[in-house]
């Protein structure tokens, strides 16, 4: 048996994608790295086994979209919405990722599937750097609005208010998958870059003249660097 796997994501148009990128970013560069890290992001659960492909979309696909998934439209108001009308859509067991980690591979997708599927487990939760979380799984047999609505979203302890609410639902909640780096400011995307040069996004920020000299890459990847975004020539 193997899991749906979903990605959550936003089209990547020019001012309504990774703003916080701006600046250094313009609006369009910022835009082709939302899509650089979306469409990683695709190629890795469509390289998955799985028994669904699902995009949950805010916007319409573009030719980033790879065959074989199914576009469900975003349903509802805020994030914490939006996840639950997706696995209310999505009622057999469900892995669900944002675009913002690119840096997941196949092999920790399949992990994510396999414990899932494990006895005793109801819930998956993949916490991130800053406080939030890339990933989420849920077996399909709870009501997810109860789950998820509510939960405040964007916020640093968003994953801890999560979890929090899995587990006062009596769920079992496995929280041993990797933490990762989501890409929310230019010091994350060098992070990235750095630690998985081999991405399309890693190489989309290089060819921007984005990624800055090494020393100021290797300093963000471990938390030392001093210059300001602003400052990145």
């Amino acid at each position: 048996m193997t899991v749906a796997l979903a990605v959550i994501a936003k089209a990547p148009v020019a001012g309504r994608v990774k703003t916080r990128l701006c600046p250094p970013c313009t609006p369009e560069q910022a835009a082709q790295l939302a899509e650089a890290a979306l469409t990683d992001t695709l190629d890795a659960v469509a390289q998955t086994p799985a028994s669904r492909y699902v995009c949950v979309l805010d916007g319409e696909p573009g030719p980033w979209l790879p065959d074989g998934f199914e576009v469900l439209p975003q349903q509802g108001d805020g994030l914490d919405e939006r996840l639950a009308a997706a696995f209310e859509a999505l009622p057999e067991p469900t892995f669900l990722i944002g675009m913002d980690t690119p840096q997941v591979t196949t092999d920790l997708l399949m992990a994510c599937g396999d414990l899932l599927l494990a006895p005793g487990t109801d819930a998956m939760l993949g916490m991130t750097e800053d406080g939030g979380y890339w990933g989420i799984g849920l077996r399909g047999d709870r009501d997810p609005r109860p789950l998820l609505e509510g939960v405040p979203m964007s916020q640093d302890d968003t994953g801890a208010r999560q979890l929090d609410r899995l587990l006062d639902a009596g769920l079992a909640v496995n929280t041993g998958l990797p933490i990762l780096v989501d890409i929310d400011s230019i010091r994350e995307a060098r992070q990235v870059a750095l630690t998985a040069p081999g991405l399309r996004f890693s190489a989309t920020l290089r060819s921007m003249g984005l990624a800055g000299p090494i020393e100021e890459a290797v300093a963000a990847a471990f938390g030392y660097a001093t210059q300001t975004a602003e400052a990145v020539r």
